[in-house]
């Protein structure tokens, strides 16, 4: 446990990897400077209220849905887009609920998912090495010196598209969009033609039943519970200086918040022990993701979350777990045996993504749905096993009709994945293979 004085600025005196090398520090310092002085993004009792919940997650009373797009672009920052990501979401948590027969708790990767670590700073373009793509927060996708050269100016950009993202899904989240009333409306949108719409169309027609036998007996069905939902942002804690910009104490508590997402996950790559990330985050009261992948030191583990979250507070940290379908029974059941020995209150969630991920032979980097699934269903296996809670899932998943993962009904091959290939990071499901997914994932909650 660390007991030395935390400020949201100390991380600074630590080492911090993958952080852009911006070449005009006064821009920099100009950009975080405005940053410190806008609106928070999100609210502190937002925070809190999401910590408790996720807290149910840990007794298996909640399950998580923590999905969106692998790194948001800005070009995607529209109305349309946001819409169909936030449909996929709905679809896929009432199926969870229904189906599940479990409380869902909404997480987007979304309205802050701007930056993305990499695994080296530059790479080679026609013989000519230019700064590697670290998402569009810092720098431009193109494969061009000007375009990959880290902007600061980039940072507000991304500031105040996240600002329109989190406006917009506020206002369908709130504004009747989301009224269960519109479980069908939302299949005729998307899903009526395709192979996963004939399951989704039946179970609309079931929770339209229920909903017409309340109003037939009197309940109420304008209530905010049927009519309005609650999701949840979240990204990767990646550029310490936004997340120091955006970080406020709470006039109630005195507690610090970093007020850019409601949750902040630490990836592979940057959750050293005595790294600035580790140090940053232990003293923000946001609820924290930690991935895991099969490169752990178990012990390292331990101290991290003794670090994180020394009064072992349900709901304060997520375990994200990343090993691949290959190697999840090799490394997960070690994992969830020790923090059941420990006593260690986390969460649980599978990323089936990054483990999973492999070179077509065509050249594109793609992931296959039965790896995924696989991975899922052995995370739910192990953990009932071993005693544990499996308590979520963690996808990179958009609205569209993308060619980026193989597999799935449509059984989509290597060769299809040039039709919509659009992704300039990470593969993603698309819609139809999120749903599936969604029906899949409501048999292993609620098995018959």
């Amino acid at each position: 446990m660390s007991t030395a004085p935390w400020d949201k600025s100390s991380w600074q005196k630590f080492p911090a990897l993958q952080q852009p090398r911006w070449p005009d520090a006064e821009s920099y310092q100009q950009a975080v400077g405005s940053l410190a002085e806008l609106p928070p993004l999100v609210f502190a009792g937002e925070i809190r209220t999401l910590k408790e919940q996720l807290a149910e997650a840990v007794e298996g009373r909640a399950f998580v849905q923590h999905v969106g797009d692998c790194a948001e672009d800005f070009s995607r920052c529209t109305g349309a887009h946001i819409r169909e990501l936030l449909k996929v979401v709905l679809q896929m948590s009432v199926i969870l609920a229904y189906g599940g027969e479990k409380r869902v708790i909404k997480i987007g990767r979304i309205a802050g998912q701007y930056a993305k670590p990499r695994s080296s700073d530059s790479e080679l373009v026609d013989g000519r090495e230019i700064p590697s793509y670290r998402g569009d927060m810092i720098n431009s996708p193109e494969p061009t010196l000007a375009a990959r050269t880290p902007d600061a100016r980039r940072l507000l950009e991304g500031y105040f598209r996240a600002a329109a993202t989190l406006n917009l899904a506020r206002a369908f989240t709130r504004g009747g969009y989301a009224a269960l009333d519109r479980v069908e409306a939302w299949h005729r949108q998307s899903l009526a033609t395709l192979p996963a719409g004939q399951k989704y169309e039946q179970l609309a027609k079931q929770i339209r039943k229920t909903i017409k036998f309340m109003t037939a007996i009197g309940l109420a069905t304008d209530s905010p519970l049927l009519n309005q939902v609650t999701m949840y942002t979240s990204h990767e804690a990646l550029l310490l200086g936004y997340e120091e910009a955006l970080t406020r104490q709470d006039s109630i508590t005195s507690d610090w918040y970093d007020c850019s997402a409601h949750m902040l996950w630490i990836g592979d790559r940057t959750r050293q022990l005595d790294g600035a990330h580790i140090e940053f985050l232990r003293g923000v009261r946001n609820p924290l993701g930690l991935k895991v992948g099969p490169k752990h030191d178990l012990d390292d583990i331990l101290r991290i979350i003794d670090r994180l979250n020394p009064e072992n507070e349900p709901g304060r940290l997520t375990l994200i777990t990343r090993f691949g379908a290959e190697k999840v029974n090799q490394f997960l059941p070690s994992l969830a045996r020790a923090m059941r020995r420990e006593g260690r209150k986390v969460v649980w969630s599978c990323d089936p993504m990054h483990g999973n991920t492999y070179q077509s032979e065509f050249g594109h980097k793609t992931r296959n749905f039965d790896d995924i699934l696989t991975e899922i269903r052995n995370f739910f296996a192990i953990h009932r096993a071993e005693g544990t809670v499996p308590g979520g899932v963690h996808l990179e998943l958009t609205g569209e009709n993308v060619t980026e993962c193989t597999g799935g009904s449509r059984q989509l091959l290597d060769q299809h994945l040039q039709q919509n290939y659009q992704t300039n990071c990470d593969p993603r499901l698309n819609a139809e293979q999120s749903v599936e997914l969604a029906f899949e994932l409501a048999e292993m909650l609620n098995p018959r």
